[in-house]
């Protein structure tokens, strides 16, 4: 049996994009956040928690993105013909943040407060047009003589609009359960406070999604309910609740690591239905990864320098969150 290319460089996309939502949400999520926190010591704080991280988090999504354009070329044409407006708007709002982080420890007491908003704004358009991106995608996208079939505009629906606000909510959660981790006093007890809210809205959306799904698209659930599939299917939504409630018992205990562990548990849990939900499919409802798949060539040459560069990205990584491991406190930071 030959090796299939198509395969492994989908599974090299997924990986690419879900360390880029694990590593970037809650970077995202502390924009969200910096709205309930007023103080400007522990804003500092806040953003020193990422300040030596934050750009090589976004590195997954040019590996995703790029992933993408190589390996399945028809899929990155239909996806962002499809979806130009909403990836705009996401990348101007992770400009606004970008410049933001930058700008604000410079900026004079003044003007800190125009940087501040940039942060929150940049931080809220930009995951609210991830959720968009990703409600749109699972919706499906039509194609016809390979090429995309549909209107400017047909992401602005319902779901997609929803899955933006869950995705909020995601992040927000992330965010705070890092902060949790890495601060400590004041700053440290108002994100406990924050978090059991949080958690339960977080719930409320993954819940509303998981019936709203199967309801909108038949083929999805059928995949989920159909036998066997419902037996191999199963243990993600049990261990999602299960997660949850470990979750609440970690807050309350005011334990420091475990609930963004546990978040983070969950977060991919999620992550993995919205696979299960599509597979084989990097178009849905109906173009399936071979079908999209550039040349087998194309495919094995990319490949090899993938495969070299991983580890670069993941050693990076890992050091770099090794290094400025522990609790930042008020009143330090790396700026």
């Amino acid at each position: 049996m030959g090796i299939d290319l198509a395969v492994i460089w989908a599974l090299i996309i997924v990986f690419g994009l879900m360390m880029y939502v694990v590593m970037d949400g809650f970077d995202l999520g502390i924009g969200i956040l910096f709205y309930f926190i007023k103080d400007k010591e522990e804003r500092d704080a806040m953003m020193n928690t990422v300040a030596p991280v934050w750009d090589g988090n976004e590195t997954w999504l040019v590996l995703g993105g790029a992933g993408l354009f190589g390996a399945f070329p028809l899929a990155y044409a239909v996806i962002l013909s499809a979806l130009y407006l909403p990836l705009i708007f996401m990348l101007m709002g992770l400009i606004f943040r970008g410049v933001a982080f930058e700008f604000r420890f410079k900026a004079r007491d003044a003007k800190r407060h125009i940087w501040d908003k940039a942060f929150i704004g940049g931080s809220l358009v930009a995951t609210f047009f991830q959720g968009v991106v990703l409600g749109a995608f699972i919706d499906g996208i039509p194609v016809v003589d390979n090429g995309y079939a549909g209107g400017p505009l047909d992401w602005l629906r319902p779901f997609p609009l929803f899955c933006g606000i869950a995705l909020i909510v995601g992040y927000a959660q992330l965010g705070c359960t890092w902060l949790i981790m890495k601060t400590e006093g004041r700053l440290q007890r108002q994100m406990h406070e924050l978090a059991r809210p949080l958690a339960y809205a977080l719930l409320l959306m993954i819940v509303v999604i998981s019936v709203w799904t199967p309801l909108s698209h038949a083929e999805i659930a059928h995949r989920w309910f159909s036998m066997p599939n419902l037996l191999f299917f199963l243990p993600v939504p049990v261990l999602v609740i299960l997660g949850f409630f470990a979750v609440l018992r970690e807050i309350a205990r005011r334990a420091t690591v475990t609930p963004f562990l546990l978040t983070l548990m969950v977060v991919f849990l999620s992550y993995s239905g919205f696979g299960i939900s599509v597979w084989p499919n990097i178009i849905p409802p109906s173009v399936t990864l071979w079908e999209a798949s550039s040349a087998p060539q194309s495919q094995g040459f990319s490949l090899v320098g993938a495969l070299f560069i991983l580890p670069f990205i993941l050693g990076y990584s890992a050091w770099s969150y090794y290094v400025f491991r522990g609790k930042v406190k008020v009143g330090e930071g790396y700026h």
